[in-house]
């Protein structure tokens, strides 16, 4: 997010400010200078403690940055498991997110202005020493337009905006002389292909080397991008014209920006998630504020206070009417669809959200910012990070925590509006999360599970770019900080540009010639920059009056207002047919159904099969009724499977140097001590001989009264299970033979018995992936031994144990990826539900090694997908039920299904549609894209 103020640079003389340049920047500054306003109810927080807690974010900010320089660099990020750096083709794939790699150091370059918010101005001349003496931007490899310009192009702008502060505050940087820039402008020139569409939206990937469409550029075929992807461009190319007088930058993502308004849903003023970069068509009709449109907004309202222009001001607040007034449904946002803005989308939220009340704040519109921050705090407070995505009721919809900014970016911008010490509090919970969770001896993991406690090997650039920052902020007074940060703007990802460069090379048109308007309306400048007497009407109780009555949301209460019906049914229209009360024997189902362009046919094998065809509909109402009812019918059927499924483990090591820190995510087992029942199994880990555990072990006195290492093949699990339960292990951990494979890019993989009666199996069984198995068999052999603990969750590390960091915990959402789903054809099977082949569907019994790939998660991409559009049920009803028995009673790993249902005479009603799953999949690879 943003502040302003007057604002140097050096090397030049910098221009004197404009009236029109103060009128941008007052509309940023004028809700920082409401700090001196604090509601009561929450204590102040001492300068003693708030200094303490400031140095704790440095420490925290050392630890990360260290082993990225000692265990990672040059490469682009840290893998703070296995100490190591994560460099492009040397790891398995992970997909799109993969896109933001560009072997240029890019955790470094992320770095460099954070180095100087912190006041470690020697870090930062020697980390621009080291960019500039061995970053190459020439790379042969495929990156994404948007991650590169807001890391890297937005990186090394904020390190130049930093260093002529510093090169003009005479003691460091003297002898810089723009090198920074000039990579940045090296940088621009190789994203400028991108450019090349009728449209002028970027394609979404460009080769550094090779450019767009060339046989070697591997890239230049993609026909979509998301919304933000092409909206997030505006301020580093402004700046980066400002800067060096190129207007190019500046022309190419106005344009952009431009055609992205042109097309906005007219009588919603709403954008999609995902448009053609060709036909501008719109290809996902949900609108958010999160995943794939976040960033869009924010640079909407940033680019008129960094540039001075008020087209940008006007298509902001013209959107922001339209999400308060259809996505906003206090305290929460839920996506609706552009042309039916009434109807909602999906009923759960991601995490990228959590910007919006920092933005909220820069609008001026604080009281829906409080409830929303207030929300996402209630729900961190449960899960001790925001899930990656969770549902209106507050569950796990996936399960994985990044280590996202986006919580503490807003938390510090209404600390700046209220001064209200609650935020202080809420910043010093984010610390103590961090360390106690995420910390590990090589820095700070992502969590890959916030139920299980388990880690991800991944720290991203955007960590250290955003959260240290936002971090220290918080607790800083300004003189601790060594430039006034009012003279800045913050990007999406935190760097710092500085305002005066709106009146810098001012070559561009500030008028909108796509914009319907002539004149700006003034009631559009209503809470640009209210007073603080509007924001706080004299009671200093105001901000915990709104908070008050969220306290128990996420636990006691249900969420209001989450349910919306169209106009229509309002007037009294019966509302439509949904899949959880269909029955194949009722006449006039079978009529509604006939209606909605869904037809049945009766396979040969008893079977009996939903097919519909859009344009058999009655009318273009029915069509999308009809779509939702066959999208509600395969989630029906996923929901089914996955309550077949036993959710992960967790094997955490809790022996020196660990001490609980190292947390793996395990799959189960069908068979033995189950761990959710009973207390978890500790004890000390030791190699089977032989390995395989295929025959009676030949070493049992290693094994005895300790968990056993077995590699997976040549016999079934239960018979493994037996061999070290006979030698007297107490429990056995299972590690994968396929070398390479992973948690982080496999489904969950849970092992099954082998079709005899298992129950004489008492002791607990997990399984390992082959990198997480590595993890141990690395610590056994560097140390004497290595204590586990095999349990449902981590737990928190021992208390008696050394003064370490500390354990472990949260996280993991499958990876999931699907082909684009855009056929108007949609089919469901639906068939007895009796069979126990397909009770069982996705566990696997061991037979060899050929059979190892057949895991317990499914990849979509060996699916049946059905081909059904991205649109989500509508909830209609939402019956309350208690919190805790749901998240006892849901798997909510998330995982691909077969869209056949399977029914007996009657379908079971559900109490309430989950997301659409085709939706969700699509969802998730937009959030790997936008931020991750």
């Amino acid at each position: 997010m943003s502040e302003a103020g007057g604002g140097r640079g050096s090397g030049s003389s910098v221009p004197q400010r404009t009236p029109w340049s103060l009128v941008a920047a007052t509309a940023a500054l004028c809700l920082v200078s409401a700090t001196s306003v604090w509601t009561a109810g929450a204590a102040p927080m001492s300068r003693e403690e708030k200094q303490k807690l400031g140095n704790q974010v440095l420490e925290m900010f050392d630890h990360a940055y260290g082993n990225y320089m000692e265990h990672a660099y040059p490469a682009d990020e840290l893998m703070p498991l296995t100490c190591r750096g994560r460099v492009r083709g040397q790891e398995p794939s992970r997909g799109d997110v993969d896109d933001a790699l560009g072997k240029f150091s890019l955790t470094l370059i992320d770095s460099l202005d954070t180095l100087v918010v912190l006041n470690k101005t020697k870090e930062f001349e020697d980390a621009v020493r080291k960019v500039l003496r061995d970053v190459n931007l020439d790379n042969d490899v495929v990156v994404s337009v948007f991650e590169t310009n807001i890391r890297v192009l937005g990186g090394l702008l904020g390190g130049h905006s930093l260093a002529i502060m510093l090169k003009e505050k005479g003691e460091y940087m003297q002898w810089y002389n723009d090198e920074l820039l000039q990579m940045a402008k090296q940088l621009g020139y190789k994203l400028l292909p991108a450019f090349n569409t009728t449209s002028g939206l970027p394609y979404p990937r460009i080769n550094l080397k090779f450019g767009i469409r060339k046989p070697e550029a591997r890239t230049g075929t993609e026909t979509d991008t998301c919304t933000a992807c092409a909206g997030t461009l505006i301020l580093e190319f402004a700046a980066l014209s400002r800067f060096t007088g190129a207007t190019i930058f500046e022309e190419y993502a106005r344009k952009a920006l431009d055609f992205l308004w042109e097309k906005r849903q007219r009588s919603s003023n709403l954008v999609g998630v995902t448009i053609n970069i060709h036909t501008g068509d719109w290809v996902r009709k949900d609108s958010g504020v999160g995943a794939g449109i976040d960033s869009y907004y924010e640079y909407l309202l940033k680019a008129y206070v960094l540039l001075g222009d008020d087209s940008f001001l006007e298509r902001f607040n013209t959107h922001y009417e339209a999400i308060m007034r259809y996505i906003s449904q206090p305290p929460l946002l839920l996506d609706v669809h552009i042309h039916k803005p009434m109807l909602n989308a999906r009923t759960w939220m991601d995490a990228l959200l959590a910007f919006f009340p920092g933005l909220q704040v820069l609008k001026g519109d604080i009281r829906p910012a409080i409830e929303t921050h207030e929300m996402l705090y209630q729900v961190i407070k449960k899960h001790n990070f925001l899930p990656e995505a969770f549902t209106t009721d507050f569950r796990v919809h996936w399960a994985q925590h990044p280590l996202r900014p986006e919580f503490a970016e807003s938390t510090y911008f209404l600390y700046k509006a209220t001064g209200d010490p609650y935020y202080l509090e809420v910043g010093k919970t984010l610390i103590e999360n961090l360390n106690k969770y995420a910390r590990v001896p090589c820095g700070f993991a992502a969590m890959k599970d916030v139920r299980t406690g388990s880690h991800e090997d991944r720290m991203d650039s955007f960590f250290l770019a955003e959260m240290f920052k936002y971090l220290y902020l918080l607790f800083a007074d300004k003189e601790d900080i060594i430039f006034d940060i009012e003279d800045y703007i913050f990007t999406t990802e935190a760097h710092l540009l500085p305002l005066w460069l709106s009146t810098t090379n001012q070559s561009i048109s500030k008028k909108n010639t796509t914009s319907e308007y002539t004149e700006l309306d003034d009631s559009n400048f209503d809470w640009t920059c209210p007073n603080t007497q509007i924001l706080f009407p004299n009671d200093p109780l105001y901000a915990q009056s709104i908070r008050e009555p969220l306290k128990n949301v996420v636990d006691k209460s249900c969420p209001r207002g989450i349910i919306r019906v169209e106009e229509s049914f309002r007037s009294g229209a019966k509302p439509p047919l949904r899949a959880r009360d269909f029955m194949a024997t009722n006449p006039e189902h079978l009529e509604i159904l006939k209606k909605m362009g869904v037809s049945l046919i009766h396979l040969k094998d008893g079977r009996v099969q939903l097919v519909q065809h859009a344009i058999q509909a009655a009318s273009s109402i029915d069509a999308e009724d009809g779509l939702r009812f066959m999208q509600e019918m395969i989630e029906l059927s996923s929901q089914q499977q996955k309550e077949q499924q036993l959710p992960p483990r967790a094997v955490q090591i809790i022996s020196h140097p660990f001490f609980g820190r190292v947390v793996l995510t395990a799959g189960p087992a069908q068979f033995g001590l189950d761990l959710s029942k009973h207390k978890e199994t500790r004890g000390f880990v030791a190699s089977s001989k032989p390995y395989n555990g295929c025959s009676e072990l030949t070493n049992p006195e290693a094994v005895m009264g300790k968990i056993a290492l077995i590699q997976r093949g040549q016999c079934m699990f239960a018979e493994k299970a037996r061999n070290i339960q006979n030698a007297g292990a107490i429990g056995g951990i299972v590690i994968d033979d396929n070398e390479g494979s992973s948690s982080d890019t496999a489904p969950l993989f849970q092992m099954a018995g082998d079709g005899k009666d298992t129950d004489d199996i008492k002791i607990p069984m997990l399984f390992l992936f082959s990198k997480e198995g590595s993890i141990i068999l690395d610590a056994l052999r560097d140390y004497d031994e290595v204590e586990v603990l095999l349990s449902d969750k981590a737990k928190d590390r021992d208390p008696e144990m050394e003064n370490e960091e500390q354990p472990s915990s949260e996280h993991d959402p499958q990876n999931q990826s699907a082909e684009p789903i855009t056929s108007s054809s949609h089919e469901v099977d639906l068939a007895d539900q009796e069979s126990p082949e397909e009770s069982s569907l996705n566990s696997h019994p061991e037979l060899s090694p050929a059979d190892t790939d057949n895991a317990a998660g499914v990849s979509p991409s060996e699916q049946n997908s059905d081909p059904t559009e991205n649109h989500e049920p509508m909830s209609l009803d939402g019956e309350c039920t208690d919190l805790d028995n749901q998240l006892q009673e849901q798997s909510e790993t998330e995982e691909d299904s077969n869209p056949n249902v399977s029914w007996g005479k009657k379908v079971q009603p559900i109490d309430s549609i989950l997301a659409d799953w085709n939706e969700d999949i699509e969802a998730f690879e937009m959030m790997e894209k936008d931020e991750l």
